[in-house]
This record gives structure tokens, sequence and C-alpha cells, in this order.
């Protein structure tokens, strides 16, 4: 009887069937996407082998991580002052938000291209230890010009709930990106073919969702929203302190939590690395049906926020945290069942190595998944500065650890590490987070959210 009405009170959420729907577009793309990416990540593995696939590993992700550290998240940005500004009717200030974020998107990404040119050589020598690969990173690179509003234009049509298009954007641009690698696979390609395999799909996820943002903006912001002054925007303090916020953010989540591939390759070698990133690839399976909900909660927890409806923000984190751990688990128990025979199959069992990487980031990776909701949270209540705080201490004794232990213990202790720093942050801010929430709900209806 209790599961009846518990299944019953599900069914008539409204603001859990907007944020299933609306998941379900990209949901529906991600699991189009993740069949794709699944063949294309193993036939590249194959093609390969683990010492090239590792190397592709770390130009990719060193071209990422010059572009992420000028990263002001614009997307964050826009979501809270952007979303703040619709709900309350402004317009104006609204469109003078995203047009801002966007010119400040473009202006940094265009730095970071110009950066990545200069340290490739350096890059190719310390990370994949071959300097002849410095030409490749800066080649790789050219996505971040193809990605030069890409944050700011998904931040709109997140607030449009323009679900739809990325879904078919992400849908086009995994298609063509395993179309070519399995072109790459059966004419005998080799690392550059893959890598421009790559290369174009990350060009139509850009390009496709900027053209998306141009098309819809007008529906939310006017039709003159590109016109609207910039000094029309109002507490730009506050906006440049939480950009700021989310960059210092955002540039130690990569330090300490994205850039595992890259710090394998500096302490072993590119078969490490190689063995490391087909690890994390599975995690990326894992995660991808429930990445989603972070685009989707995360404006409808901005709305319950700004509107003081803690019941409803109550109910819709319990709700979509309880769907986040059947998922996981189900894949949990999928990975150690099947795991070991599905690498003993793969290119006669040279990715085997990798499953104990795998059975170890599968627990720190699966508390992110859980509490997919954690940061999100922090930011609609006003506190951006927490999950920094947290993250930066968490990850500075990760850091000492890694450096003073890893090269003894293997990159197996690598894997440790992450997840005991997802386990640990992420336990921390939800607490954080709900303490908050509890907090608020006892507070004046004039009261506001402050740090």
């Amino acid at each position: 009887m209790n599961f009846r009405k518990t299944l019953s009170a599900w069914k008539d959420d409204r603001l859990l069937g907007a944020v299933i729907r609306n998941s379900g577009y990209l949901f529906s793309s991600s699991t189009i996407a993740m069949v794709l990416t699944s063949v294309q990540g193993i036939l590249a593995a194959v093609l390969l082998g683990p010492s090239d696939y590792g190397a592709l590993g770390i130009l990719i992700l060193f071209a990422t991580s010059v572009n992420r550290l000028l990263s002001f998240r614009m997307g964050e940005v826009v979501i809270r002052y952007a979303g703040s500004a619709l709900e309350r009717g402004e317009r104006t200030q609204a469109a003078a938000v995203v047009k801002a974020a966007g010119l400040s998107e473009a202006v940094t990404s265009l730095a970071a291209y110009a950066i990545l040119i200069l340290l490739s050589p350096w890059a190719a020598q310390v990370f994949i230890k071959n300097p002849a690969a410095a030409p490749l990173i800066a080649y790789y690179g050219l996505a971040l010009l193809a990605n030069l509003v890409a944050e700011t234009a998904t931040a709109v049509l997140q607030l449009g709930s323009h679900y739809r298009g990325q879904a078919v954007v992400n849908v086009l641009q995994s298609l063509v990106t395993a179309a070519w690698i399995t072109a790459a696979y059966f004419t005998g390609g080799g690392l550059v073919e893959v890598l421009n395999a790559y290369l174009a799909g990350k060009t139509i996820n850009g390009l496709g969702l900027t053209l998306l943002a141009l098309r819809r903006a007008p529906q939310h912001l006017g039709a003159g929203w590109l016109r609207s002054p910039l000094r029309t925007l109002s507490g730009w303090r506050g906006v440049a302190r939480f950009a700021l916020s989310t960059n210092l953010s955002g540039t130690i989540n990569l330090v300490i939590r994205d850039s595992e591939v890259l710090w394998v390759g500096l302490f072993f070698n590119n078969a490490a690395a190689g063995y490391y990133k087909f690890a994390l690839a599975m995690m990326s399976l894992i995660l991808m049906p429930i990445t989603p909900f972070i685009s989707t909660t995360f404006p409808d927890i901005t709305r319950s926020v700004a509107r003081r409806d803690w019941p409803t923000l109550r109910r819709l984190l319990s709700r979509t945290t309880w769907i986040a751990g059947l998922w996981t688990t189900a894949c949990a128990l999928g990975l150690v069942t099947l795991g070991p025979w599905l690498l003993v199959w793969l290119k006669d069992g040279a990715y085997l190595p990798s499953f104990g990487a795998m059975l170890i980031l599968l627990v720190g990776y699966g508390a992110a998944n859980i509490f997919f909701w954690n940061r999100p949270l922090l930011l609609a209540l006003g506190l951006p500065n927490y999950p920094l705080k947290v993250a930066a201490l968490t990850g500075a004794v990760k850091t000492v650890l890694m450096f003073a232990l890893a090269r003894p213990l293997g990159y197996l202790f690598q894997a440790a590490l992450l997840s005991g720093y997802f386990l640990v942050s992420i336990g921390l801010i939800v607490r954080r987070g709900l303490v908050e929430v509890a907090r608020e709900e006892r507070r004046p209806e004039d009261s506001s959210a402050g740090e």
C-alpha cells in the first residue's frame, strides 16, 4: 500500500514529470550517444592499442584543460542570473547577462587557443613523451574555436527548456564521430584519423548549440536582445564574483578530478594512461544517463529557491536521488558480473589491467552519480564558495598524496585517491546543502540566503 501511494505521488508530481520529460530528450539522445560512444571508444581502443589510446587521451585532455583553465563556466552564470531575472520578468537584465557571458566566453576561448599553441611542444614532451605529438595538440585545439560560446548557448537553451534541440545535436555529433572511427577501423587508420573523428564531433556540437541558441533566444530575451546595452547589467560585481568563483572551482576540479589521464601519463607511461582512460570511459557510460539530470534540475532548483518553495525542492532532490541510485546500483552489478568476461574478449585481453581501476573508480563515481545535485544546490542558494573551499581542501590532500605515493604504488592508487576525493568532498557538500535548506525554511519570508 505504501509503495502504491509513493508511486502515485511520484506520478502526480508535475515538477518531477517536467524534469524527467526534459531529461528524457537528453536521455534518449544519451542512450543513442551511449551506444555510439561505446562503439567508437571500443573501436578506437582496439585500433590504437593501450599506448596510442593513452596518447590520444592525453592530447585531447590537455587541449581541453587549457580551455577550462580560462573558462568562467558561463553556463552557470547565465542560469543563475539570467534565470533569476526572467523569473522576475526582467528580460532586459536577462539579455544583458547572456550578452556579457557570451562575449566573455568568446574572448577567453580565443586566448585559450593562443596559449595552447604556445604550450603544445612542452606538453608533448612532458606528458606524451613524444615531441612529434605537438602539432596534433594544436590541431585538436581548433575545437576550442568551434565551441567559442558553447557554454552560454547551452544555458540559453536550458532556460527555455529547449532540450530536444540539444538532444539532436548530441546524437548528430556522436553519429559522425562513430561513423568516422568505424571507417578508420576498417580502412586501417591510426591516431590521426581517430583524432579527426573527435574533432569533427566537437565542431558539430559547438556550432550546432550556438545556432540553436541564436534561434531560440529571441523567444525569451526579446527580439532585440543582442542590442541590449551592457550598462543595464545591474549587480555586475556580484556576477563577476560568481564567475570568478566558478572559474576557481572549475580549475580545482580540473587539477584534482578531471586531469587523471594527464597525471597517469606524467607518472607512468602511455600504456598506463590507456588503461586508466579505458576505465574512465566505462565510468562515463554509467554517468551518461544521469548527466541530463544535472542540466535539467539546475534551473528548477534555482526557481524553487527563488520562490522559497522548500517542500518542492526537497521532493525534487529526494526523488531524483532515488532514480540515480537505482540506476547506479544496476550498473555496478552489471560491471562486477560481466566486466571480466568482456575484457577478456576485447583485443585478446589487452585491457584486462583496467578492471581493477574500474572497480575502485566505481565507488567514487557512484557517489557522484547519486548525489549529482550537490553543487547546483549550493549555487542556487547563493553559496558558490563552499564547494570551492571543500574541493580545495580535500583536493590539496589528494594532490600531496598523489605526488608522494602514486609512482611507487601504481595507477590503482591514483584511482583510489580519486574515489576518496569524491566520497569526502561530496559528503561535505551534500550535508551543507541540506543544512542550508533547513535553515532557510525556518527564516522569515523576507530573508535571503547568504554566506
